[in-house]
């Protein structure tokens, strides 16, 4: 089984920076894209950024892109987004994303079988 656990989320100024991390436990060998989604109140989910098992082919929504910067550390089983010039629209809960089968760094949520719990990102103005 893989499990997916994300932290780094809190409350921060409009501007702020946070860094969220995603650990990857379980079978880590059978988890090649990686991406973060997101969330926010009565809005579909959405995607943020994806990575493939090299970090060869990276992907981000056009809405984060130069701020956002996503990672990984295959031998800390690690996934990171680190988010700087952050805006209240940035504002929801952030999931960690895994799958087992896709090796293009796909942005379509339905490609991604394994999951976190989510974790709540909240940028004041």
């Amino acid at each position: 089984q893989v499990q997916l656990v994300e932290s780094g989320g809190g409350v921060v100024q409009a501007g702020g920076s946070l860094r969220l991390s995603c650990a990857n436990s379980g079978r880590t060998f059978s988890v090649y894209d990686m991406g973060w989604f997101r969330q926010a109140p009565g809005k579909e989910r959405e995607f943020v950024a994806a990575v493939t098992w090299s970090g060869a082919i990276i992907y981000y929504a056009n809405s984060v892109k130069g701020r956002f910067t996503i990672s990984r550390d295959n031998a800390k089983n690690m996934v990171y987004l680190q988010m700087n010039s952050l805006k209240p629209e940035d504002t929801a809960v952030y999931y960690c994303a895994g799958s087992s089968f896709s090796h293009s760094g796909s942005r379509n949520y339905q490609s991604y079988n394994y999951w976190g719990q989510g974790t709540q990102v909240t940028v004041s103005s």
